[in-house]
């Protein structure tokens, strides 16, 4: 796809969803970072659905750590790997506090040294809650990118700098919002909604209508 073709792709999706953002409910950073590191392997629906309940009962580093870990496990047991996540939401609500005063801090590396905090939620953290112009990279985002001709990345890390790389500036800080829920709703993995696709026309994939590609 050359630059022509990517800067139109991104004024349709621009033009489709002005102001695309997470589909995870929350209300402050840290209730952000909770969700995004539930979320991992596991649906925005899901960790939804336990927030929803958790939230009012605990929504700070100091109310999660009062809960402890057989508070904690059955507010978020319904969403995949729950015993591993309790654990690393514990020990991340309990270095917030030691160091970082009880706030989200706004770097990577700050980020990153928190239990359970890979690139990729920091990417999340980072674009969504502090505005910068990261792309973080899911199944969605390293299928479709490969999948409609923006990259030919074989991992995450390569797909991010190809997109760094090519997207145009202005639309950096909401690409990775808008690749998400393109590929959640109509660049699925199974059987991809190519005729409701606004993109069509541009999308590099040579056998558009019959692909079958999983996760």
């Amino acid at each position: 796809m050359n630059g022509t073709q990517i800067k139109t792709l991104f004024e349709r999706f621009a033009k489709a969803n002005p102001k695309p953002t997470t589909e995870l409910h929350y209300h402050t950073h840290f209730e952000l970072l909770i969700s995004v590191m539930l979320s991992a392997q596991a649906t925005d629906v899901s960790v939804n659905k336990a927030t929803a309940i958790l939230y009012p009962i605990a929504n700070t580093p100091t109310a999660i750590l009062a809960l402890g870990e057989e508070g904690l496990i059955p507010y978020i047991k319904s969403i995949g790997l729950y015993k591993t996540k309790a654990k690393n939401i514990l020990k991340t609500c309990a270095l917030l506090l030691e160091l970082h005063h009880g706030q989200v801090p706004n770097t990577r590396e700050a980020l990153e040294a928190l239990p359970g905090v890979g690139r990729k939620t920091a990417n999340v953290i980072l674009n969504t809650a502090f505005g910068e112009a990261t792309m973080a990279v899911d199944t969605h985002i390293f299928r479709v990118a490969n999948r409609i001709g923006l990259s030919k990345g074989k991992t995450p890390l390569a797909v991010e700098k190809d997109l760094l790389a090519v997207v145009p500036k202005q639309y950096q800080h909401d690409a990775h919002h808008w690749l998400i829920l393109h590929g959640r709703y109509v660049c699925t993995a199974r059987k991809p909604h190519c005729r409701e696709c606004i993109i069509r026309d541009l999308c590099q994939c040579e056998d558009k209508e019959d692909i079958v590609i999983s996760a």
